[in-house]
This record gives C-alpha cells, structure tokens and sequence, in this order.
C-alpha cells in the first residue's frame, strides 16, 4: 500500500484518518504554539481587512464628495416644475389689455413689484399688452407666491464613517471563531438604514386671469409647482412665472411637467 505521506501510520491505524490528521497538523498545527500562531493570523488578516476598511472608507467619501459636488452642479443646472392649469380662455385676444392687480398686502411691496415685472416678461409672448396709466383693461391678472416648508422623513444608509450619510463598503462587521476543524473568520453585510427628517419648500406662482368683458368670470388659472431643500424662491421666481405661460392656453385640467436650464 503507497500513502501519500512520508510515514506510514502505526500497526493497526486507519490510514484514511491517519491522513486527515497530518493534513489538520500540517494546516494549524497541534500545540499551544501552533494554535497561538493560527490566532495571530486571524487577528491580522482581521487588522488588515480593518485597515482596508478604514482606507476604503476614506477613499469611498473623498470619491462621494467628488459625486456629490457633480451632482449638486447638475441639479442646479436645470429647475423642473409641476404645471397644473385650467382655462376657459375666449377667442380673438391677441392685442386685449391686461393690468396686474395687488392686494392690499401687496402695495408697495418691493418684492411683488418684482415678481410682478417676471410675469409682464413671461405674459408678452402670449399676445396680451399692458394697459398704461389709468385705461381700463379687459383682463385682471392676480399673482399669488409663497414657499412654504415642510418637514418629510427619508431613508438613508447609516454610515458609521460619514455621520450617517454617505457609503460604506461593509455595513456589518467582522467575525471569528473556532469551527472544530480551526478558526475561521469573514465578513457579515448587513445594510443599516435609518430615516432621517428632512426640509423641503414648496416654491410656488399662481396666476389667475379675470376677464371684465366676461361678467368677470375667470379665463385662467395655473399653478407652478417647485420643490427645493433651500430657501430660493427669487432664484426660481423667473422660471416660474414662465412656465404658467409655457404652452399658453393649454387643455383645461392639464398637468405637466417643465425644465429649463439655469441662466435660459
């Protein structure tokens, strides 16, 4: 009989479990030393899948930072906004009159006279023109704007290396223990999320247009709809007011959504 060690086992001994003892002897080793040899093998492939880890993470959030700044560059780059118009709007009007009306509140009020000058620029192409001085006009046209916050709950990974936000290759941990035939050791995912509460303000124009030869009945209503994590509502103003008049009249009930590029 031929064995695949060097030397043969004792008079009545199994060679087959001869053989599996020499493979776990030469594999750990059989004394206190051998065993201690293993334990500081695992405790350093455990100290180098930290250090992997600790390097990885450093590299993972300067490489999100990169991520981020691009992708914050192409949010900004374009705004999108949610149109929902209504309109029983009369025939033959290209050349009628408009005047803007204020509320109480919005006399001499520096910010509406402001908007107020992005609707006339957005109302132009549509056919109308504004009545000058004290000349009656066939159309009232309200603006209304604000940009109110709300509080909304997201999900997020919980990074324990980026103040909970951001990535992190191994979520879980490291493990290790003796399984009978030696120690063993691996890496456990487990994805942490956590929900996180967040500000978001509702940037919005609504445009209602009044038409006095019409017993005043409304012709026109629309809403443009921004949603935003800062406080723009003058940044976003301009886009606004142009996307109420984009597509001029429109179908009555219409919903659609509009982009424009940053600086159009």
């Amino acid at each position: 009989m031929i064995y695949c060690n060097d030397m043969p086992p004792r008079r009545g001994r199994d060679p087959a479990r001869w053989r599996a003892q020499r493979l776990r002897r030469s594999m750990y080793g059989t004394s206190h030393a051998g065993l201690g040899r293993r334990s500081g093998q695992v405790y350093g492939a455990l100290s180098m899948w930290r250090l992997f880890i600790d390097v990885g993470g450093r590299v993972v959030r300067r490489l999100a930072l990169v991520v981020l700044t691009v992708g914050l560059t192409g949010c900004a780059s374009t705004i999108a906004a949610r149109v929902t118009s209504f309109q029983q709007w009369p025939q033959d009007t290209m050349g009628a009159t408009y005047r803007i009306v204020a509320t109480p509140d919005q006399q001499n009020n520096l910010e509406f006279q402001n908007y107020a000058d992005m609707v006339r620029a957005a109302i132009g192409p549509v056919g109308l023109v504004e009545a000058g001085g004290n000349v009656s006009a066939r159309f009232d046209v309200h603006i209304e704007y604000g940009n109110p916050v709300e509080k909304r709950w997201v999900q997020r990974y919980n990074d324990p290396y980026w103040d909970g936000w951001g990535f992190n290759p191994f979520f879980g941990g490291v493990y290790s223990g003796y399984r009978g035939w030696g120690w063993g050791s691996g890496i456990y995912v487990t994805p942490s999320v956590v929900t996180v509460p967040i500000e978001v303000y509702k940037n919005t124009l609504t445009i209602t247009i009044i038409d006095n030869q019409n017993n005043g009945a409304e012709v026109y209503r629309s809403t443009a709809l921004n949603m935003s994590d800062a406080d723009n509502l003058a940044l976003v103003m301009p886009y606004l007011a142009q996307a109420v008049f984009d597509g001029f009249p429109g179908n009555n009930g219409q919903v659609r959504e509009v982009r424009y590029r940053v600086g159009r």
